[in-house]
């Protein structure tokens, strides 16, 4: 059984636990799954006889507390430990994978934003500037990923406030998108200039976004 086909029998058995159980689980399900360094496959093998054990249990009248312990966080960080790490070639392609799907985001949402605020179908760009851009977007958006992961892994086990949850994450996602704003306002132009037609803008951004996914396919 593949890491896809365990996603899904891991979804549908949580349809059985009770409201409390489920909560418990899902909290060290995604704890242990945002731990990115460790294999895909054993990931999810692991978690897949976790719930199972948690069913067992559950039909004997006892709760996810009773068969993990009181403490989570502790139990699942033992369990990642005796996980294995990713192997390189499945890092590269995740590296991979999250680059094209950042720059075929961001590569469409450009021409989005060109169309409303100039109603032109053509996009000038300056050569050198956008290999600069691209060259400091990606250092800065894998940090940005990599805070946002640390974040909900810290997150999980804590009863945080559904207002001061959402104000922290609109305030992260704010000054996400104003790094990424004042990187496009300062750089100066640079290089050849070229008028490239929105179309061929959208089609580049669907490129990468297809690249991206055949990346995910592979892993």
């Amino acid at each position: 059984m593949n890491e896809k086909e365990l996603v899904q029998l891991n979804n549908k058995k949580r349809e059985q636990l009770t409201k409390e159980n489920r909560k418990y689980y899902e909290e060290m399900l995604v704890y242990i799954r945002l731990t990115y360094s460790k294999a895909y496959l054993e990931t999810e093998e692991i978690l897949s006889e976790l719930i199972d054990h948690l069913l067992e249990a559950q039909q004997e009248g006892k709760t996810a507390e009773d068969v993990f312990g009181n403490n989570p966080k502790q139990y699942a960080d033992d369990i990642i430990g005796e996980l294995p790490n990713m192997v390189t070639k499945e890092r590269l392609k995740m590296f991979f994978m999250a680059i094209f799907y950042f720059f075929a985001v961001s590569t469409i949402f450009s021409g989005i934003i060109e169309i409303f605020m100039s109603g032109s179908l053509v996009k000038g760009y300056y050569i050198g500037s956008e290999a600069i851009r691209t060259l400091v977007s990606i250092p800065v958006a894998l940090l940005i990923v990599y805070v946002s992961l640390q974040y909900l892994r810290w997150a999980c086990f804590k009863n945080i406030n559904k207002i001061k949850e959402f104000f922290i994450l609109w305030l992260w996602g704010t000054l996400s998108v104003g790094i990424f704003v004042v990187i496009f306002l300062l750089l100066p132009d640079v290089g050849p200039f070229m008028d490239i037609h929105i179309f061929v803008v959208f089609g580049i951004g669907i490129i990468l976004f297809l690249a991206g996914h055949f990346m995910r396919k592979s892993m």
